[in-house]
């Protein structure tokens, strides 16, 4: 894991709406920059996080490293939103969702291309990581 460093921003090129400008996982956005999606994993209890977290609840340590998320997971549950959070108004309607890795879960977008009749609980999905228009990074869910 990479150390806090002070003045590093780089936690503002992730999502439509980054809502916080230092933590101690800025290493997600160069994975997301490399066109790579990681997680995080306990050195010392192998408990596997997605989101990344600098920090384990299990074991208590910080002695954290970086896995790649890879492969299919199966779609668990998804929603079509109406209405979107602040910073999300303009890209109504779209679909979030739920993936099963297995040992972990992935919360996130699914790719706009992605026709909502296609989509049915235990479809396998990957996913990838997106750049937007204005230059901001994400990751989203396409049909594995």
């Amino acid at each position: 894991m990479a150390e806090k460093k002070e003045g590093d921003e780089r936690f503002k090129k992730f999502g439509t709406v980054s809502f916080t400008s230092l933590t101690k996982i800025n290493d997600f956005v160069d994975y997301l920059e490399k066109g790579k999606i990681c997680g995080t994993r306990c050195a010392d209890c192998g408990m596997l996080f997605f989101p990344p977290r600098a920090d384990c609840f299990k074991c208590l340590t910080s002695h954290m490293e970086w896995f790649e998320v890879t492969g299919a997971g199966r779609l668990v549950s998804f929603s079509k939103l109406e209405y979107g959070p602040a910073g999300f108004q303009g890209d109504v309607p779209y679909c979030i969702a739920l993936l099963d890795y297995g040992r972990f879960k992935v919360f996130g977008r699914i790719a706009g291309d992605v026709p909502e009749k296609d989509l049915a609980v235990g479809l396998e999905m990957k996913t990838i990581a997106n750049r937007l228009p204005n230059g901001q990074l994400n990751y989203m869910f396409v049909k594995a």
